[in-house]
């Protein structure tokens, strides 16, 4: 009030607060922990606005503790962001629908060791926060020798992730002979029939199943 220009007479009054009271509080010099607070503060409202304002006080409290060596409780952080009213963006998990489709037989019945290179190959969709977003990679590995014979990263976990992978695996391969490629339920665009369903295109049969 008295910074808005209002006497300190008439504000002591309304309050039924003591002019000395005013001033020796006027007086008093910050203690360490104020100070700390204001500074741990700006600290957090820095980290809250590097991502995007999406973080809460579990997250601004890794950040500061394991990526700035801050020694700070999980307590003072939510204390401090509900002072300086910074919140989060919280939801709930999205959860992904996979279609009940009918799967034919699994060729590859769990047995995923292979004696040579390009008798099996296994692939699947993995998802990556960055801090321009999500990005999603999707590998194609030969069973025998682990390597990875096919890889393509998109933005989205579309057809074209998938296809691009299994075109670059295909492409490298050196050999005629036929390969079976195992992979989980696909729920992508384009994708969404079992994926058990066999294909035999460029001497490639397309068998997996449901979190396989």
């Amino acid at each position: 009030m008295v910074a808005r220009g209002h006497s300190i007479q008439r504000c002591c009054r309304i309050l039924d607060v003591p002019e000395s009271s005013f001033y020796s509080e006027r007086r008093r010099v910050p203690s360490v922990r104020s100070v700390r607070h204001v500074w741990l503060t700006d600290v957090i409202r820095q980290v809250h606005t590097d991502a995007r304002g999406v973080y809460g006080a579990r997250r601004v409290h890794a950040e500061l503790t394991k990526g700035l060596g801050l020694k700070v409780s999980h307590g003072t952080v939510a204390l401090l962001m509900q002072r300086a009213n910074i919140q989060g963006i919280t939801g709930r998990r999205k959860r992904h629908y996979v279609p009940p489709l009918t799967t034919a037989k699994d060729l590859v019945d769990r047995q995923f060791s292979r004696d040579l290179p390009n008798q099996l190959w296994v692939t699947d969709i993995t998802e990556h926060p960055t801090r321009e977003g999500k990005i999603f990679c999707c590998v194609v590995l030969d069973a025998c020798s682990k390597m990875a014979v096919g890889w393509a990263i998109d933005s989205s976990a579309n057809t074209a992730l998938v296809v691009n992978a299994l075109t670059m695996a295909i492409e490298r391969r050196r050999t005629t002979n036929e390969t079976v490629i195992h992979s989980d339920h696909g729920v992508q665009g384009g994708f969404n029939r079992s994926s058990q369903h066999l294909e035999n295109e460029g001497g490639c049969l397309w068998a997996g199943q449901r979190g396989g």
